[in-house]
């Protein structure tokens, strides 16, 4: 529920006022962003779990840090930041627990369009289940800067201020993404014939084809020892 007093206070305001001890500011804040981060942390790690466990660690993490922001940012792309990082600890862990030029420059997110079909719900959670099967066998920078750019449309510019690299890297990293994805899903076009055709299309907003999930466990109420630090280049 949105909190009347805080109506017209913008995000650094409210960064500054929890940093100032007020209680309710920060959690103003998840509120205003819990769900672009859910988003960005579900399709970078494909699962939900692992997602919802990643943004609780950015949070308290940005609820520990905020007295190191110095305004360089937006509040968000801080955040973003901090999710993101968040995210390819998890990657990194896992990929070590485990030992383990683009010929088409459609986007990622349009290969979820729903077919023109009677089955279309169904056949876009197999579509949306099989991208994030690929996604998960890019390595995570590449994966992460996917995510933000075609899935979530983000500028170039803004995705590297998340990531904390240059604009170069994510554009290399896109590209580097792209190409090892298109022989993976390259069945995905065939199958949707000329309405899949349709669906590569262009004159749609970024990152709407998801179907919406339910967001993460609340991240603002508590605050573990075992909470990581947000800082760090991707």
């Amino acid at each position: 529920m949105d909190d009347a007093r805080f109506a017209d206070t913008n995000d650094h305001d409210l960064l500054a006022r929890h940093v100032a001890g007020e209680p309710d500011a920060f959690g103003e804040l998840v509120r205003r962003h819990r769900d672009r981060l859910w988003a960005v942390a579900l399709r970078t790690l494909g699962d939900r779990e692992e997602a919802a466990d990643a943004v609780q660690d950015a949070l308290i993490s940005a609820f520990r840090a905020a007295h190191t922001f110095r305004g360089q940012s937006a509040v968000t792309t801080w955040l973003h930041r901090i999710t993101v990082n968040a995210c390819l600890d998890r990657v990194r862990k896992a990929a070590s627990r485990k030992t383990a030029p683009v010929d088409d420059p459609d986007r990622l997110d349009q290969l979820l369009e729903p077919h023109e079909s009677a089955e279309a719900p169904a056949e876009r959670q197999d579509l949306h289940r099989e991208l994030l099967a690929a996604l998960a066998k890019l390595p995570a920078e590449q994966r992460a800067a996917l995510v933000l750019v075609d899935m979530q449309g983000y500028p170039v510019a803004e995705a590297a201020r998340i990531l904390d690299v240059p604009t170069g890297t994510v554009k290399s990293r896109c590209a580097r993404g792209r190409a090892r994805l298109v022989p993976m899903l390259t069945h995905l076009r065939s199958d949707t014939g000329d309405s899949g055709d349709r669906t590569l299309g262009r004159n749609r907003s970024p990152g709407t084809s998801v179907p919406p999930a339910s967001g993460p466990k609340d991240a603002g109420a508590s605050d573990p020892a075992a909470a990581k630090g947000g800082g760090g280049r991707s």
